[in-house]
C-alpha cells in the first residue's frame, strides 16, 4: 500500500506539472507534514514501556522469588546498597555507580533480577530491548537513548522516586564494537549518545540513574562501554547448580499440588545444564500433563515426561517399521549399557519414542555437576557416543546413517582432548602444530576408542539383546529396571558358561571409578 500511495504521488506530481501548476508550495507542505510525523513517532516511542499514568516499579520481583544464583545476587544487593545508602556514600565521597552489566547464557534470570534491583531501591523501572534503538532512519536511535533517560527522569519525579532503573536487554545491539557497520553511522552514534549519557550522570543529578544492561554475547561489546565509570560491575549470571536447580524448582513449585512420589533432589540431579526459564518450563510442562490426564496432582511420572519433552521436544506421531525399531532399541541399549559400565547408576531410561528430530534417546543423570574434565572421563563421553553405532554393528552386521549425531559429538571430543593438550602430541597452538598432526591426533584417538568400545559391546552381547528387546516390547524402560534386566541376563550368561562372556554389569560398574568419570548432558545423542 506504501509503495502505491507514493507511485500515485508520483504520478499526481507529474501531472500536475505537464498541466503547467506550480507544485513546490505543495511539496514544502507535504513534506513538513512529514517531518511533524516522524517526530510524533519519535516522542511516543517511550510510551511502550510504561503504562503512562501507572506507577513503573517492579513490585512484585524479589530477590527472595529468584533461586539459584546467591552469587549474582550477593553481588547486584553490593552495588545497589550505593543506591539505597545514598546519603551514607555521599559523606565518604564514593562515586555512585552508573552501570551494571548482567551476562550470562540465556534464561539464567538476568531480566528477574533487574526487576527485583528496582523493587530493592524503589525505583522506577524502564524496560527496553537494544534492537529498539536502530533503525534505518540516522539519527533516530541517538534522539531514542535522549528520550529514555528523559523519561524516567520524568517519571521518577512524577511518582515522587529518588531514583530510577533502565534496563537494556540484548545491549550488544545497541552496544556492539564501533566501526563494524559501513553502511551508514547509524550504529555508532546511537552507541555514542549512550556514552554521553552514561558520563552525564552524576551524584548531584536530582534523580539518580542507573542503568542495567544485559548479555550473552559479552565479547562482542564495545570497550568504551565496559570501562570504569560507566559499566561500574560486571556481574556472571551463570546457569544454576544442583542446589540452585533445587531452589528453583522449590519455587516453581510452589503453587502446584504435588504428589507424596515427587522427588525434587533427584530433578535437580536430572536437569543438569537446564537454565532457569528451562526449569518453569519443566514444571510448567508436568502441569499440563497433569491436566491432560484430569489428575488432581502432579506425579513423579509427569515430571519424568516433562523432562524428556523439554530436552527432546513432544512426541511424533511417525510410527517407524518394526526392523527400524529394532535397530533403534538396540542403538540406544548400546548407548545406555556403556554408560552404566563406565559410571555405575548413571542412565536414567532408555527409550526409543520419536521426539523432535530424534527416534529414541537415552537419558543420563549426573551424581554431580562437572566443570572441569580429565581424558579418561572424555574418553569414557567418546565410548558413550560410539557405543550406538558399534552395537548396531555386532548385533546386526552394519551400522546405519541414524549415528552421524553421535560421530560429530565423539569428534567433538576428541578435538577437545587434543586442544586442551590432553593428547600424546602435547600443547598444541597454529604456529607449533600442522593440521595433518591435529587430524591425525584426533583420528587416533577415535579408532582407539572405538576398538575399545567394540570389544566391550562384543563381551556383553546377549545382555544387550535381551535389555533391546525389552526396550522394544516396553518402548521406554526406566533406569532401575534396566538395570535389573542388564544384572539378570548377565548372571543367567554366567551361569551357563556362554561364550559371549557377559559380565554382570552393576559389578562392571562397581569396579569403574564412577566418581571422578563425567556425565555427559541429560541426554546421549542417539539420533537414529
Amino acid at each position: 500500500m506504501k509503495e502505491l500511495a507514493i507511485g500515485v504521488g508520483l504520478g499526481f506530481v507529474l501531472f500536475l506539472l505537464w498541466q503547467g501548476y506550480n507544485v513546490l508550495p505543495g511539496l514544502f507542505l507535504v513534506g513538513l507534514l512529514l517531518v511533524l510525523a516522524q517526530q510524533t513517532n519519535l516522542r511516543g516511542f517511550s510510551r511502550k514501556y510504561v503504562s503512562v499514568g501507572a506507577p513503573v516499579v517492579a513490585a512484585l520481583v524479589t530477590f527472595q522469588d529468584i533461586g539459584g544464583q546467591p552469587t549474582a545476587k550477593k553481588e547486584l544487593v553490593e552495588a545497589l546498597d550505593f543506591v539505597v545508602a545514598a546519603d551514607k556514600i555521599k559523606k565518604l565521597g564514593i562515586r555512585p555507580l552508573k552501570g551494571i552489566l548482567l551476562t550470562g547464557p540465556p534464561g539464567t534470570g538476568k531480566t528477574l533480577l533487574a526487576k527485583a534491583a528496582a523493587n530493592y531501591t524503589n525505583s522506577i523501572f524502564l524496560s527496553t530491548s537494544g534492537s529498539e534503538f536502530v533503525e534505518i532512519y540516522a539519527g533516530v536511535g541517538a534522539q531514542r537513548v535522549r528520550q529514555l533517560f528523559d523519561q524516567a527522569r520524568e517519571l521518577a519525579k512524577r511518582d515522587n522516586k529518588a531514583s530510577a532503573i533502565i534496563f537494556i536487554d540484548e545491549i550488544e545491539v545497541l552496544g556492539g564494537k564501533r566501526g563494524q557497520h559501513s553502511s551508514h553511522l547509524e550504529y555508532d552514534q546511537t552507541l555514542n549518545q549512550l556514552l554521553v549519557e552514561m558520563d552525564g550522570l552524576a551524584y548531584d543529578d536530582a534523580i539518580q540513574i542507573v542503568l542495567v544492561g544485559a548479555t550473552n554475547r559479552f565479547d562482542l561489546l564495545d570497550n568504551a562501554l565496559l570501562r570504569p565509570g560507566r559499566f561500574d560491575r560486571i556481574v556472571n549470571v551463570d546457569l544454576p547448580d544442583r542446589d540452585g536447580r533445587r531452589q528453583i524448582l522449590e519455587l516453581h513449585t510452589r503453587n502446584k499440588p504435588l504428589a507424596e512420589d515427587v522427588d525434587l533432589d533427584g530433578l535437580s540431579r536430572e536437569t543438569f545444564g537446564f537454565s532457569g526459564a528451562h526449569l518453569e518450563s519443566l514444571t510448567n510442562e508436568a502441569a499440563i500433563l497433569a491436566l491432560r490426564e484430569s489428575a488432581e496432582v502432579i506425579t513423579q511420572r509427569h515430571f519424568e515426561e516433562a523432562i524428556n519433552k523439554v530436552i527432546m521436544g513432544e512426541k511424533l506421531e511417525r510410527r517407524p517399521s518394526d526392523d527400524e525399531r529394532w535397530r533403534i532399541a538396540v542403538h540406544e541399549t548400546g548407548h545406555a549399557l556403556q554408560a552404566e559400565s563406565d559410571r555405575a547408576g548413571s542412565v536414567s531410561s532408555i527409550s526409543i519414542t520419536s521426539r523432535g528430530g530424534s527416534l529414541g534417546h537415552v537419558r543420563h543423570t549426573p551424581k554431580e555437576d562437572f566443570y572441569l574434565y580429565t581424558r579418561a572421563q572424555l574418553e569414557s563421553q567418546i565410548r558413550v557416543a560410539l557405543a550406538g553405532a558399534v552395537a548396531e554393528e555386532v548385533v546386526l552386521g552394519e551400522k546405519s546413517t541414524g549415528s552421524a549425531n553421535d560421530f560429530e559429538a565423539a569428534a567433538d571430543l576428541a578435538r577437545r582432548i587434543v586442544q586442551t593438550g590432553l593428547s600424546p602430541i602435547g600443547i598444541v597452538g597454529d604456529d607449533i602444530t600442522s593440521d595433518r598432526a591435529y587430524q591425525r591426533a584426533v583420528s587416533e584417538i577415535l579408532r582407539e576408542q572405538e576398538e575399545v568400545t567394540r570389544q566391550a559391546v562384543g563381551e556383553r552381547k546377549n545382555t544387550l539383546e535381551k535389555i533391546a528387546r525389552a526396550v522394544l516390547d516396553k518402548e521406554s524402560l526406566g533406569g532401575d529396571d534396566f538395570r535389573r534386566i542388564a544384572a539378570g541376563a548377565a548372571g543367567a550368561a554366567g551361569d551357563e558358561g556362554t561364550e559371549a562372556g557377559d559380565q554382570p554389569v552393576a559389578a562392571a560398574a562397581a569396579s569403574a571409578n564412577d566418581q571422578s568419570q563425567a556425565a555427559p548432558a541429560a541426554t546421549s545423542a542417539g539420533d537414529v
